[in-house]
């Protein structure tokens, strides 16, 4: 009979009623730690507490001030914001009505600028003619020595060591179309223009109211006598050639610069036409004064030449002045032109040797 295998037992058992007291147990201890804990923590001083809440406080009105300041900021920012653009608005309105007047002015035909133009130059005219007749009043109300009266600028003095004596003073002036400027571009791009604009260059003006200034030296009792040339030499006053005029006769010098205000420079200069006419005159001037800018470019009525050098010029000058009568004085007055560096001492050199002088005029001179 087989043998029963018997249970081994376990010296080790817990019943539920053990491991209940140590669940609760353990239970207890967490809450009397806790416990503890809290105690301490409550009865510390408020008083650091009451400081956190007070900084925390102060810094929220801070905040709510900054805050209000922002808000202020941006609505003076949107209001000037406002008024820039409403500034804008007005000048960008402004400036489209300017546009549309100008539209209309610049729809006005050539026509009328072009009249305007001539009354502009017609009123410059009989403002001169009138400023004549004025000089011419005073100079038959005033009693004097003097043949006409020539006013300049402020109370400038007239020194300039030309000799104005004599009995018969030959005037000669170049009219040739250099005398529209001193640059060669601007004689070029004037040479094309209509002749009003040429009669308004400053040069040319400048020429011209040089001679008034000289005919208002001409001594009483002695006689003149105006050529202009270019390619060619004419007196002046039509009708005159090869006589001498009465410098006494006001009338006469008054249309000599009225015909010189009138006369458009053009066409090259030939010096030996000019000389020739001292040459003519009968009897003999004792003074000449030559009004000039520069070396001679020809020496007939014509040339098939489009260019001529520095020396060719400097030989036409040479020939030239192998035609003025042998002592009389040279008076020059020369008006310096670029690219004609040897004029001055040529004309310089004719100047000395005929006892004569020389002057280079400036910009505001007379």
């Amino acid at each position: 009979m087989a043998r029963r295998r018997r249970r081994e037992g376990n010296v080790f058992s817990m019943s539920f009623l053990d491991c209940m007291s140590c669940g609760f147990g353990a239970v207890i201890l967490f809450f009397m730690i806790i416990n503890a804990q809290v105690k301490e923590t409550t009865e510390d001083s408020p008083s650091d507490l009451m400081a956190e809440t007070r900084k925390l406080e102060v810094e929220i009105l801070d905040g709510r001030k900054n805050l209000v300041l922002a808000k202020n900021t941006l609505e003076r920012l949107d209001s000037e914001n406002e008024s820039a653009e409403g500034q804008i608005a007005r000048i960008i309105a402004l400036i489209e009505e300017l546009r549309a007047e100008l539209a209309e002015y610049d729809e006005e035909s050539l026509a009328k600028i072009e009249r305007i133009e001539k009354l502009q130059s017609d009123i410059e005219l009989l403002e001169e003619e009138v400023k004549r007749l004025l000089s011419l009043k005073e100079e038959q109300e005033n009693e004097g020595s003097r043949l006409r009266e020539f006013k300049g600028e402020g109370d400038r003095q007239y020194l300039t060591g030309l000799k104005l004596g004599g009995q018969r003073t030959l005037v000669l002036v170049d009219r040739s179309a250099s005398m529209l400027d001193s640059t060669i571009v601007n004689i070029i791009r004037r040479r094309n223009m209509r002749d009003t604009d040429k009669l308004r260059a400053a040069k040319w003006r400048q020429v011209v109211a040089s001679v008034d200034w000289l005919t208002s030296q001409f001594q009483p009792g002695s006689e003149f006598q105006i050529y202009m040339f270019n390619n060619e030499a004419q007196p002046v006053i039509r009708g005159s050639d090869g006589t001498w005029l009465k410098a006494d006769d006001a009338n006469q010098l008054n249309e000599a610069i009225r015909v010189l205000r009138r006369t458009v420079p053009e066409n090259g200069t030939n010096m030996q036409a000019a000389f020739e006419v001292a040459n003519r005159l009968t009897p003999k001037p004792d003074n000449i004064i030559l009004l000039v800018d520069g070396l001679p470019t020809m020496d007939g009525n014509r040339t098939s030449q489009r260019m001529i050098s520095g020396r060719e010029r400097a030989a036409l000058h040479r020939r030239a002045i192998r035609e003025l009568p042998s002592g009389v004085p040279v008076n020059i007055l020369l008006y310096p032109m670029e690219g004609d560096s040897d004029a001055a001492i040529l004309y310089w050199t004719l100047a000395y040797s005929s006892a004569g002088s020389f002057m280079s005029v400036s910009r505001d001179w007379p």
